[in-house]
């Protein structure tokens, strides 16, 4: 009844805490939390428990983990796929033997009830109508639930929404990490990242063009940038800003700090603003499979965030909500951030400016060298 034949050989013993090598701290961290909370929640068995995050977290894994261990302890349970579930309910339609009301009646009724991919199904009235009631039942009979779903709340039908919803029984966790089944190399760079069209951006092929006559200023501005650069890379905290005109250097120093950290096994986020913005666009598009909420997410917490050409995006009420929303985060939050500004820090959003110019968390480097030409 269980249906865990093929998942009895992932356990708790054998989840990786730490994740991969490579892997980012917060990730690591993420992916620690999800176990303690897990393995607590398997013990006590009281209200539900919700496990959100990407593809190749470890979310079946955790959730196996927990029906695994009740099974042991002779709690009868069902683990499940919402899509398995639908497609055993539409079975007993053709199937003699099979009786629809008992196997509906085994499914919300079962003392631990464990639904995995809750959101991937064929989303017809029909199959809303039957979660709906599985999950309503529980909900007005507190049985124990575990939910695994790579989508949002906002994403679910409102009804389902409302009652994964309840602070007071509903427990939450969201895994950060990236995909197990992908290779280090790639899970290193986040999708939305542009450094790999700047991997020869380097701190030791910088030009601090020491022979093209500029000005002392110009070419002492330069080089302070370029030391700061340095210094910060090898231990990212608070938010460090270049500004100067188009072609100073301020795009090499800020993907050198990337490739920098990226070599130390951390995981940059580098993007340009408009990109940025054209990134939560596309989430618009209903084809898409990535929503809205968790591409934001991403960017936000990101745990090093280049962002290049702030003010060079499109300056509607959105994107400047958008991008506040964003930086607002990660000022709160501490979250190390670098940032290329071409025009004057005046044209900013004023809340955004109030955060760069505050010099207890960001230093601000600031150059006039004309643009580099190569020659």
């Amino acid at each position: 009844m269980s249906q865990l034949n093929a998942l009895k050989h992932l356990t708790f013993d054998n989840f990786e805490t730490q994740g991969r090598m490579g892997i980012a701290e917060i990730q690591a961290q993420s992916l620690e939390f999800a176990f303690n909370q897990s393995k607590h929640y398997a013990e006590s068995m009281e209200g539900w428990l919700l496990i959100t995050g990407d593809f190749g977290t470890g979310k079946t894994h955790l959730a196996a983990a927990i029906a695994n261990q009740a099974v042991e302890l002779g709690l009868p349970s069902i683990f499940i796929t919402v899509p398995d579930l639908l497609d055993s309910l539409r079975f007993t339609f053709s199937d003699q033997n099979e009786n629809f009301e008992t196997r509906f009646e085994e499914i919300r009724k079962s003392p631990l009830l464990v639904l995995d991919d809750f959101g991937t199904e064929n989303a017809t009235d029909w199959a809303q109508e039957k979660l709906f009631q599985i999950i309503n039942y529980r909900y007005s009979n507190q049985l124990p639930l575990v939910v695994t779903s790579n989508l949002s709340l906002t994403q679910l039908d409102g009804r389902l929404n409302s009652r994964l919803s309840d602070p007071e029984l509903v427990s939450k966790i969201h895994i950060q990490a990236p995909d197990y089944r992908r290779p280090v190399t790639e899970s290193n760079q986040n999708e939305l990242s542009a450094l790999h069209y700047l991997s020869d951006k380097t701190f030791l092929n910088f030009e601090l063009r020491e022979k093209a006559g500029l000005p002392e200023a110009d070419s002492k501005s330069l080089k302070t940038g370029f030391d700061a650069a340095r210094v910060y890379a090898e231990k990212p905290q608070g938010w460090i800003v270049f500004t100067g005109p188009h072609g100073s250097g301020k795009t090499h120093l800020a993907a050198a700090i990337a490739n920098f950290t990226l070599d130390m096994e951390k995981s940059p986020l580098f993007i340009m603003v408009p990109d940025l913005l054209d990134h939560l666009r596309a989430t618009f598009d209903p084809s898409t499979q990535v929503s809205y909420d968790r591409r934001f997410e991403d960017i936000r917490n990101s745990e090093l965030l280049v962002l290049d050409d702030l003010g060079a995006h499109s300056s509607t009420a959105w994107a400047k909500e958008k991008l506040y929303q964003i930086l607002n985060h990660r000022y709160n939050a501490k979250l190390a951030t670098v940032i290329t500004v071409s025009g004057q820090l005046d044209n900013l959003d004023e809340r955004i400016q109030s955060r760069i110019l505050d010099t207890r968390f960001c230093t601000i480097y600031g150059n006039s060298v004309p643009a580099f030409t190569g020659k």
